[in-house]
C-alpha cells in the first residue's frame, strides 16, 4: 500500500505486493523495481539468462501472438506443457538446448514485468541471484523498491505467497550490506528478519510451503530444488526495451 505521508518517509528502499503494489510504487516515483516471484517465474528467467537466453516477459493473454511478432519460442503453461516442450518450469528451460528467445508468461511475475516496464529501471529476483539482484539494487539512485510479486485466489485478488517474502528479503538483505546509506522501510525489514530467521533451514521451510507442495503433487518437485540454488547465479536480469538481458 501508498503510505499517505509519502514525502515525509525517509526509507528508500521498499517492499511491495503484487501488481497493484508494484504500480503504486512506480507512480510514487520509485526509478527502480525489482520483481520476485520464486515459484517459478524469476527462477526460470535467471536459468535462462545463465544459458544466454533472451527473455521477454509478458501475461497470458496474447502471448501466442507476441511470440510469433518477436520470432521467439512461447513457454507453456506446466498444465498443458507436452513432455520435452519449455513451460514456466526452470528444469525445462535448462533441458531446452535450442531454444535462444523466449516468450516466459506467468500470471504473476512476468505480468508485474510487462506492466511497469518502460516506467522504471526493472530486474528479476529470486534465490539463485539474490545477492547479485541486491548489489544491482543497491546502486540504483532514488527510491528502490522490490515486489514480492505473490499468488492469486480463485477469485482473482492477491494470494500472499511466502517463498516470495522470503525471496525479497534476501535480495533486500544483500541491497542494504552492499549499501548501507540505505533506509528500509517497516515491510523491508520484517522481509529481512523472515529470511534470516528462515535461512538456517530454508530448504525444509521452502519445501513445505503451499507453493512448493503444489508443485511436486504435478511433478515438479525439481524445480523447487533448483529455485533452492542460493546465489548459484551471479547475473542480473535487467529489463530493456521488451526483453530482459544479462548484468
Amino acid at each position: 500500500m501508498t503510505n499517505a505521508h509519502e514525502d515525509e518517509d525517509p526509507s528508500d528502499l521498499r517492499l511491495a505486493w503484487g501488481l497493484t503494489g508494484a504500480r503504486e510504487a512506480v507512480a510514487a516515483g520509485a526509478r527502480s523495481v525489482v520483481v520476485v516471484d520464486v515459484l517459478s517465474f524469476s527462477t526460470t528467467l535467471s536459468v535462462a539468462v545463465d544459458l544466454g537466453v533472451t527473455v521477454l516477459p509478458h501475461g497470458y493473454e496474447g502471448s501466442a501472438a507476441f511470440a510469433l511478432r518477436h520470432g521467439a519460442t512461447l513457454a507453456r503453461s506446466r498444465h498443458h506443457a507436452s513432455p520435452g516442450e519449455t513451460s514456466l518450469s526452470p528444469v525445462s528451460v535448462r533441458q531446452s538446448a535450442s531454444v535462444r528467445r523466449l516468450v516466459l508468461p506467468s500470471p504473476n511475475g512476468s505480468t508485474i514485468c510487462h506492466a511497469v516496464g518502460g516506467q522504471a529501471q526493472v530486474a528479476a529476483g529470486c534465490l539463485r541471484n539474490a545477492t547479485a539482484v541486491g548489489r544491482w539494487l543497491a546502486d540504483q539512485p532514488g527510491t528502490g523498491v522490490v515486489v514480492a510479486a505473490g499468488e492469486h485466489w480463485p477469485d482473482g485478488t492477491l494470494r500472499p505467497a511466502l517463498e516470495d517474502l522470503l525471496g525479497a528479503g534476501a535480495v533486500l538483505t544483500a541491497a542494504l550490506t552492499a549499501g548501507p546509506m540505505r533506509r528500509p522501510d517497516a515491510d523491508a525489514s520484517a522481509a529481512m528478519a523472515a529470511y534470516h530467521d528462515a535461512l538456517p533451514r530454508l530448504g525444509t521451510r521452502l519445501r513445505s510451503l503451499a507453493s512448493s507442495r503444489e508443485l511436486a503433487e504435478m511433478g515438479y518437485a525439481a524445480d523447487v530444488e533448483v529455485a533452492l540454488e542460493l546465489d548459484g547465479s551471479d547475473l542480473v536480469p535487467v529489463l530493456r526495451g521488451e526483453a530482459f538481458v544479462a548484468r
